[in-house]
């Protein structure tokens, strides 16, 4: 997983191969050299599965990396989760997912479209001539307000002992990463997070104000985040298994 951008760098040059899974069905990975990467990378996104090779990296040692991970990968694309699961629907749906809980969704006739929380779970109150467009609009910034609540919550929390807080804070859908901080300390978050428990959405601002501090993955930056956040492991470990689900329901609710 990748969680911090660099400076722009020379575009990255990429082509597709082949990998035999343990299970002897083919995938596709996109190769793709990045004058920026350090390491190679493996990950498995809703567009597929990328390996990233620094600029001079070996294709023998590319493969050898591969071969080793191709149990992990087995495991990753088997637990990928339904990409054309139909959109939102008040024929359908029931339930929106929030803070890693499917909470009661209630359809009900109203003037203007808006979603409104109560005790009870949520209310989706639509004119009879809402577009799928509009429901979708209105879904991403319910999403939006509740995620920009939780931070507004979580971020004092940490501001203490950083040289400067973020310049800015960007909430949006992004496809792989959870999180980055820009050369000019912009912060962004995906909006999945908010799908997911809260405490997993905690530990990704907290990864990211640590880069604050220090702009690598350096043992003295985990050593920042594990002040702050000593359950760091618990939280990146339900977002591997659990990462690709939340962006995928949330890609169904708003697009």
């Amino acid at each position: 997983m990748s969680w911090l951008r660099s400076d722009p760098a020379p575009r990255a040059v990429e082509d597709a191969r082949e990998l035999t899974l343990p299970d002897g069905d083919a995938v596709s990975v996109r190769w793709v050299r990045d004058a920026r990467a350090r390491r190679l990378r493996l990950i498995v996104t809703d567009k597929g599965v990328r390996l990233t090779l620094p600029a001079r990296a070996s294709e023998r040692l590319a493969h050898a990396f591969l071969h080793e991970h191709r149990d992990w990968l087995q495991a990753q694309l088997d637990k990928r989760p339904v990409l054309d699961a139909p959109p939102l629907s008040p024929d359908a749906d029931r339930a929106l997912l929030l803070r890693g809980q499917w909470v009661p969704l209630a359809w009900e006739q109203g003037r203007y479209l808006r979603l409104a929380q109560d005790a009870d779970g949520i209310v989706v109150h639509r004119p009879a001539r809402a577009s799928a467009r509009q429901l979708q609009s209105a879904l991403k910034d319910f999403y939006l307000q509740q995620a920009r609540r939780d931070v507004g919550q979580w971020l004092p929390t940490y501001l203490g002992g950083l040289p400067q807080g973020p310049s800015a804070l960007r909430i949006r859908a992004l496809s792989s990463l959870w999180g980055s901080l820009s050369p000019s300390n912009g912060l962004s978050l995906d909006l999945a997070l908010v799908l997911g428990r809260p405490s997993a959405f905690e530990y990704v601002l907290v990864h990211e104000l640590s880069h604050l501090l220090h702009r690598d993955h350096s043992r003295r930056f985990w050593r920042e985040v594990e002040k702050r956040w000593p359950q760091w492991r618990d939280e990146r470990a339900y977002l591997h298994t659990q990462g690709l689900a939340l962006k995928a329901e949330l890609r169904r609710c708003i697009s």
